[in-house]
């Protein structure tokens, strides 16, 4: 697989996660069924979910400049570095994941964030 290749699957994915962390701050998800379960309140969830929501836009815009990068044929170690962020990032999400309460999140987010990890790390490597 080659970097831009990666790199679209990973818009579609962390759109799909962004669409995901508004319908739990909108509560159109209930709260106490993500986040490993460990989330005790509204204001909390909002806290939680608007740190996430904050970070994955991050992440897309870091994304963005990786690809206009890739098609102009440039490099930038600052957004390399930022990358391999993500690469340990998601893979630390993955272990999270994997000790979930709710199975849905022990399957579907453990699968989500080790595939981002392996994206980004297609992305990023040399």
């Amino acid at each position: 697989m080659n970097k831009k290749v990666a790199i679209k699957i990973m818009f579609f994915l962390l759109g799909t996660i962004l669409i995901f962390h508004l319908l739990i701050f909108t509560e159109q998800i209930p709260y106490d069924k993500v986040w490993a379960g460990r989330l005790n309140s509204v204001e909390e969830m909002k806290s939680f979910e608007t740190f996430s929501i904050l970070i994955n836009i991050f992440m897309v815009l870091v994304l963005l400049i990786k690809y206009k990068l890739l098609k102009s044929g440039k490099t930038n170690k600052a957004i390399d570095i930022l990358i391999w962020v993500f690469v340990v990032f998601f893979a630390l999400n993955t272990l999270g994941n994997l000790f979930a309460k709710s199975l849905i999140e022990l399957i579907l987010g453990s699968f989500l964030t080790l595939a981002c990890s392996i994206l980004c790390f297609i992305i990023v490597k040399k």
